[in-house]
């Protein structure tokens, strides 16, 4: 079946990407490794990174409860630090950027579907939403990835099969449900080898004139 979309996440993917912020911080704390990230996964739908990427906790409300879930967990950090230091990272990926606007002047549909939260100064990755034909944020769908929903939901809204898409996040936890549902996925641990295997999938370069 030929593709006829590519859908992209955002942090980590098209911007600069927030686990070597958080990564950092955690060492300048002498936090275990990965500490964050099992926080996250720990805390589950109830926690308080879920649900401020559900749009359920405005950011000043989050910092408190995310401070707590850390605690619980038997570690301090401030929550106001740790999302700045993600925002500086947050930085558009030109080689990524050009990439979409390859595939869509071969006629491919283009998509970007994010795990993100409600910016309090206006900003944030809903400025590259003219990038894309289709821009699906979590925060605002009220799920998030990996729930097998938001992919089912993505694919519905660009009214293709699972199997006519390829997927691209940094997170392997986030392809597991895209690949059950049939998609093809690129874990993209840096931008040079995913977009050689996004070209190759696609059979077309993704740099330069199309």
């Amino acid at each position: 079946m030929p593709y006829r979309a590519v859908i992209f996440d955002l942090g980590g993917v098209v911007l600069g990407s927030p686990l070597h912020a958080i990564a950092a911080y955690e060492r300048e704390l002498g936090l275990p490794e990965g500490f964050v990230n099992r926080v996250v996964a720990d805390s589950g739908a109830q926690g308080g990174w879920s649900r401020l990427e559900r749009g359920e906790l405005s950011m000043e409300a989050f910092h408190d409860v995310f401070e707590a879930d850390c605690e619980a967990r038997g570690h301090r950090l401030s929550a106001r630090e740790l999302m700045a230091r993600i925002q500086v990272a947050a930085e558009p990926r030109p080689e990524m950027l050009e990439a979409v606007r390859c595939i869509r002047s071969r006629q491919l549909r283009a998509a970007a579907l994010t795990n993100n939260w409600v910016s309090e100064d206006g900003g944030g990755t809903g400025a590259l939403r003219p990038h894309f034909d289709v821009f699906l944020e979590s925060s605002v769908l009220g799920m998030r990835k990996p729930d097998p929903r938001i992919y089912a939901y993505a694919c519905e809204t660009l009214r293709i099969d699972p199997r006519e898409a390829i997927f691209l996040d940094d997170i392997g936890r986030n392809l597991k449900p895209a690949r059950a549902l049939g998609m093809t996925t690129v874990k993209v641990d840096a931008p040079g080898p995913a977009l050689e295997a996004l070209a190759r999938l696609l059979g077309f370069p993704l740099a330069g004139p199309t």
